[in-house]
């Protein structure tokens, strides 16, 4: 493993549930105001995941007061706090780009069911065992 290598793999963060196109996540991000930080949620759809070591993205679009909002966020930057799955989504692409266009009841996704963060553990052991 070449230096390069080693430094991105320090710069990991272990810390993020298992999450995917399709996903209602709350992204927990910390905001500079002054000489402060405070924590703004900002919940919503995943749209799309690019997976490149430490540069990896995800983004995430919400609907703000009628307005569609979407912010790409660095999956390993220090700002994120917590990333937490609130529901998964049913859907048969990787970026979900299409739901752009789409408004009110178009742009539902079919719910896989509801997510607990505290049984995500347990079932990830139970599949591990079969």
């Amino acid at each position: 493993m070449n230096l390069m290598q080693a430094v991105d793999n320090f710069q990991l963060r272990k810390d993020h549930p298992n999450f995917r196109s399709g996903d209602t996540v709350r992204v927990h991000v910390k905001i500079r105001e002054g000489d402060k930080y405070r924590i703004q949620i900002f919940e919503g759809v995943v749209l799309a995941r690019k997976r490149h070591g430490v540069s990896s993205t995800f983004t995430v679009r919400k609907v703000s007061s009628g307005y569609g909002v979407e912010r790409i966020f660095p999956l390993h930057s220090p700002v994120i706090e917590k990333l937490e799955v609130v529901k998964r989504g049913k859907v048969r692409r990787a970026r979900l780009y299409y739901l752009r266009e789409r408004r009110g009841k178009a742009a539902r996704l079919k719910e896989i069911g509801r997510f607990d963060a505290r049984n995500e553990g347990a079932a990830s052991a139970a599949d591990d065992e079969s």
